[in-house]
């Protein structure tokens, strides 16, 4: 090769593609290994966005969705109807995977490119307002968390931001999907502390075997709400943007589609228990006739240490602040993919900073005036958080369309275009996501005729 070739190939190689060829080397030596030992180990460097993805949406709004849902109702309905969410979840991030490893495009990336500029805009304008907007329930979940031991909420939000900071301060995909996801498994902590409220596991098997879609006292709007919530508490547009574009970041291949599966499911599973569990936490509040219906974090804490002691409070408070915090950084950086993907500038978590400068911007900036927002006084955490999970459960069916388009685009996908039973599921969710959307407009716009409908 001649000296000017050589120029020529060293200009188009980045600081980027030399760290994700590092980590692709670590795959072909883990594959090319014999025995169950290789295969674990291929496992452990294959997985981490879909754990991501799952744990990073049980975020602060939606811990507390699901706190207030055991509050208010219990452990009947309910229960059974998390699960459903999270497999609704699985059947939605399963497309992203075959998507970012089958193209090797981020989300935007693709609507931009398949359907123009307009639609590409379109995806992310909608994408960040929405995106802000839970960030900023982000931070009002980490201010209430933190205010249980005290903490003034201008500290609170400064922490959160400085681990924010300090999460993309290692330049290196690998290393903050690592450091990340350890963090994120603390929203296990959920888990001990329904054990500390001995629930009525009798009552809870009844619950998740002997399942009828219909709530106790039937539908109403109130019960509604919770259903939207709940829903937007597991399946929202950043997670289809979050996830593609880190699988194209840490760039998996066809051949990785069965490991990003298997980590999507895992993802789901470890993040359905800690709902659950959240669930299962405020359950006796509902059992003793409390009124907890508009607490916030530091309140359904303090409403819970006289049943399950200081340590367990403490616990339930730490939760809801890890649960904030990691949203917060895995929603930013979904933002800032996007934002890169259409505005055709570097985005990666492998590039320095002063190769970033628009990504790590766009990420910083958005987290910093969803944080400024709320030191306004006066802010109802309850109201707020569930009013945004709603707004995310109408965002959710346009998103899933252009989804559902792309990955049956046999030019772009190949063999690997969604299968008949595939795409019945993926129609399915669609559908029931757009019946809840419509339901919902409809108790807000024409109540009388909701309770028509509810039979009222």
């Amino acid at each position: 090769m001649n000296p000017g070739a050589e120029d020529a190939v060293a200009a188009v190689i980045t600081h980027e593609d030399i760290d994700r060829a590092h980590d692709r080397q670590r795959v072909c030596e883990a594959r090319a290994g014999r025995g169950s030992g290789a295969r674990l180990r291929l496992l452990w460097l294959l997985v981490g966005p879909g754990i991501l993805v799952m744990l990073g949406e049980n975020d602060g709004p939606s811990m507390l969705s699901y706190a207030a849902t055991g509050a208010r109702f219990g452990v009947g309905f309910f229960l059974p109807f998390i699960v459903l969410t999270f497999a609704m979840a699985v059947v939605v991030q399963e497309m992203t995977v075959r998507l970012g490893a089958a193209t090797h495009r981020g989300h935007a990336e693709l609507i931009f490119e398949r359907y123009g500029p307009f639609w590409g805009w379109f995806s992310v304008l909608d994408l960040l307002v929405g995106n802000f907007l839970t960030l900023v329930t982000e931070f009002i979940a980490v201010r209430a968390g933190l205010g249980f031991f005290g903490i003034a909420p201008w500290v609170s939000v400064l922490l959160a931001l400085a681990i924010l900071l300090t999460a993309l301060l290692t330049h290196r995909y690998w290393t903050w999907e690592r450091v990340t996801m350890a963090a994120a498994l603390g929203n296990l902590v959920f888990i001990p502390v329904a054990l500390m409220t001995h629930p009525a596991w009798p009552t809870v098997g009844r619950a998740l075997l002997t399942w009828r879609p219909r709530p106790a006292g039937g539908l109403t709007s109130d019960t509604l709400l919770i259903i939207l919530a709940d829903i937007g508490a597991t399946v929202t547009p950043w997670m289809l943007f979050f996830q593609q574009s880190a699988i194209v970041d840490k760039g998996l291949t066809r051949r990785d589609i069965g490991f990003g599966r298997v980590d999507t499911a895992v993802g789901a599973a470890l993040a359905a228990a800690a709902a659950l569990a959240t669930a299962l936490c405020t359950a006796p509040l509902f059992a003793r006739h409390m009124a907890a219906g508009n607490y916030e974090a530091a309140e359904f804490a303090q409403a819970l240490q006289p049943i399950i002691g200081r340590l367990g409070a403490t616990l339930f408070a730490l939760g809801i602040v890890e649960a904030g915090i990691v949203a917060s950084i895995t929603i930013s950086i979904s933002s800032a993919y996007a934002f890169g993907e259409v505005a055709r500038r570097p985005h990666s978590l492998n590039l320095p900073i002063a190769q970033g400068r628009s990504f790590y911007g766009v990420l910083f900036l958005l987290a910093a005036a969803a944080g400024w927002l709320v030191l306004i006084p006066g802010l109802r955490l309850v109201y707020v958080v569930l009013i945004v999970n709603v707004i995310a459960v109408l965002a959710m069916p346009p998103a899933l369309i252009f989804l559902y388009l792309l990955v049956n685009d046999r030019e772009l996908m190949g063999s690997f275009t969604s299968s008949r039973w595939a795409n019945m599921l993926a129609g399915t969710v669609v559908v029931l996501l757009t019946a809840t959307g419509v339901l919902f407009g409809i108790s807000v716009l024409a109540p009388q005729a909701f309770h028509a409908l509810a039979g009222k």
